[in-house]
């Protein structure tokens, strides 16, 4: 092993992004850091073919481009779409922008599909409500008898 692998693998092992080349390196601690995520939810996503790390020894070294798809799978998880949506916008995404730096990578929405997702949290929003209203009426009725032997 050169003097520069050891260098990168022992970066790796203390948690700390390596460069080679022009390619900035992270480490599972780094994007599990940098974006607030479990180890076990960066590999729930590997595992689903979402991330794809290289491997130095035990050890997962993952691309500007794995950092991009990290950015957008959370994106879309925030904007209340599916893995597998995720999954077919990513993919989209990378496609038609073959060669193009991973890092520049943004979902790959159609407008039917923001539609579609506008209406399906709208429809949330109005059950959130409704179950919400429903609690609070029931908060009510088991307070009401407090409050009367109370006074």
């Amino acid at each position: 092993m050169g003097m520069q692998q050891g260098q990168a693998l022992q970066e790796l092992r203390d948690g700390r992004s390596v460069s080679e080349g022009r390619e900035r390196r992270y480490s599972i601690s780094d994007l599990a850091r940098d974006f607030g995520v479990s180890l076990r939810t960066l590999r729930f996503y590997e595992d689903r073919g979402l991330l794809h790390p290289r491997r130095e020894g035990s050890n997962r070294v993952y691309s500007g481009g794995d950092r991009a798809r990290l950015q957008m799978i959370l994106k879309g998880k925030q904007l209340g779409f599916t893995l597998t949506e995720v999954r077919e916008l990513i993919g989209a995404d990378m496609r038609d922008k073959a060669g193009a730096d991973p890092q520049q990578a943004e979902l790959a929405f159609s407008l039917e599909q923001v539609k579609a997702q506008i209406a399906h949290l709208e429809r949330q929003r109005g059950e959130i409500e409704d179950a919400i209203r429903e609690l609070r009426d029931v908060h009510e009725r088991m307070l009401a008898p407090v409050l009367k032997q109370a006074s």
